[in-house]
C-alpha cells in the first residue's frame, strides 16, 4: 500500500486567556467595569416603591379627610332636619288648637243656655241628654271649665263685674258666678265673669282701711 502523504501538525490548543490571531497580544486586556453594583437580597428600584409608598400615605390622608368633612355635613344636616320636624310638629299643635280654639269659642254661649236652664230645672228629659253628650264632647276637646262661688279673685281667670264688702272674707274672693270661665290648657279661653267682696276697711286682710289695699300715710293732728 502507499504510503498516506505526512499529514501537518496538529494546531496546537489556543489558550482562551490569550487573544487570537496575530498582535492580539499587543492588545491591552479589557478593564473591569465601574459602577455601582447592587447588593445582594435588595431589589432594584427601591427609591421607586418608598415614593409609591409616600403616596399612599397621602391618598389615605386625603380620604379620611373627606370621610371627615362628609360625617359633618350628615351630622349638620341630621341636627336640621330634627329642627325642622319639631318646629313643623310644633305648628301642627298650634294650628290644631287655634282651630279647636276657635270652634270652642263659638260654642260658649251655648254652654251659657245649658247652665242657665239647669239652674232654672228647665233641663229635663231628652234635652238633658243633649245637654250632657255635648259637655262630654267639649271636655274630650280640653275645654276646662272653672269658676266656683267661693274662689279667690285671680284677674287672670277672673272678670269682676261688681264689688262689695264682708266681714266673712279676709281677702277679695268670687261671690256669685254669672257666667263660668273656660280654659284649653294653659290657654283661657273666657275669663268667669263674677261679682266679688273685699275684706271689711280695718277688719283682717285689709290695709289701713283701704279697700284698694293701699296705705295711708296720712297723720292725724
Amino acid at each position: 500500500m502507499t504510503d498516506r502523504p505526512d499529514e501537518a501538525p496538529a494546531e496546537e490548543a489556543r489558550d482562551p486567556q490569550q487573544p487570537a490571531g496575530p498582535g492580539a497580544a499587543d492588545q491591552p486586556a479589557p478593564e473591569p467595569m465601574e459602577g455601582p453594583v447592587d447588593e445582594p437580597g435588595e431589589p432594584a428600584g427601591g427609591n421607586q416603591a418608598d415614593d409609591s409608598e409616600t403616596g399612599l400615605v397621602a391618598d389615605l390622608a386625603a380620604a379620611q379627610q373627606t370621610v371627615l368633612a362628609l360625617t359633618d355635613d350628615l351630622k349638620r344636616l341630621q341636627a336640621e332636619y330634627v329642627n325642622y320636624k319639631r318646629r313643623v310638629d310644633r305648628d301642627r299643635e298650634l294650628v290644631r288648637q287655634n282651630a279647636s280654639f276657635s270652634v270652642l269659642s263659638a260654642l260658649l254661649p251655648v254652654l251659657d243656655d245649658l247652665d242657665r236652664a239647669r239652674e232654672h230645672g228647665e233641663l229635663e228629659g231628652g234635652f238633658k241628654a243633649v245637654a250632657d253628650s255635648l259637655e262630654r264632647i267639649v271636655a274630650a276637646q280640653g275645654l276646662v271649665k272653672f269658676g266656683r262661688p267661693g274662689d279667690e279673685f285671680d284677674p287672670r281667670f277672673h272678670e269682676a263685674l261688681m264689688h262689695a264688702h264682708s266681714k266673712d272674707v279676709t281677702t277679695t274672693t268670687c261671690q256669685d258666678v254669672i257666667s263660668a270661665g273656660y280654659q284649653i290648657g294653659e290657654r283661657v279661653v273666657r275669663p268667669a265673669r263674677v261679682t266679688v267682696v273685699d275684706p271689711e276697711p280695718g277688719g283682717p286682710g285689709s290695709t289701713n282701711g283701704s279697700p284698694d289695699g293701699s296705705t295711708d300715710d296720712t297723720a292725724e293732728g
